[in-house]
């Protein structure tokens, strides 16, 4: 019996599935979105927000407890017919997806249902997504928003004057470019008038 034995066994032993849900962590880092199943899926889910965890906290021995739970595997991409070492799993892991959660507690990944079923065994297939990228800006928008319901009134005038501003700074700097006498046409000679 297995009474209260937690985890799923995926029909593989426990050196396979250690070795399973490392690839896979591994291949979420590197490419951000992978498609798998929906048992997968919620296996390997706990182990990425781990390492993310880890990769948050940005320390020395942060580093080394995600290199030994996950291992370096090298980022490698085909350029020209050749294939060009782009960095590690674990430099990508703490320099840009540990920096990019700062200020999110949690649920760094999410889990999005395909209507597609895979062939052989109908298995139910899922992508396994990180989070982040495609919220910045939604927040961005929803600052302005706000902004805009403070001033309504000011804002729209306050941005005319921008773009007037700028079209009259762009056609001085045309003219500058052109020459003075294509901008003096009071004065064919080209001399520049006293006042200046």
């Amino acid at each position: 019996m297995r009474h209260r034995v937690a985890g799923r066994q995926l029909g593989r032993t426990k050196e396979h599935r250690l070795a399973m849900r490392r690839n896979m962590v591994a291949s979420l880092i590197q490419h951000e979105t992978i498609s798998t199943t929906m048992e997968k899926a919620k296996e390997v889910k706990p182990f990425a927000e781990k390492l993310i965890t880890l990769a948050r906290k940005g320390t020395l021995a942060a580093r080394r407890r995600a290199i030994a739970l996950l291992g370096n595997r090298n980022i490698v991409e085909t350029e020209e017919g050749r294939e060009v070492k782009k960095g590690t799993v674990i430099g990508k892991l703490f320099s840009e997806l540990g920096p990019r959660y700062l200020d999110r507690p949690g649920g760094y990944t999410r889990i999005i249902r395909l209507s597609l079923r895979r062939l052989g065994d109908n298995g139910q297939l899922v992508l396994l997504q990180l989070v982040g990228s495609e919220e910045k800006p939604e927040k961005e928008t929803k600052t302005t928003h706000k902004k805009r319901f403070g001033r309504k009134a000011k804002q729209p005038a306050e941005s005319e004057q921008a773009v007037e501003a700028q079209e009259v700074a762009e056609a001085e700097e045309k003219a500058e470019a052109q020459g003075p006498a294509a901008t003096d046409f009071k004065n064919p000679k080209g001399k520049a008038d006293e006042n200046q």
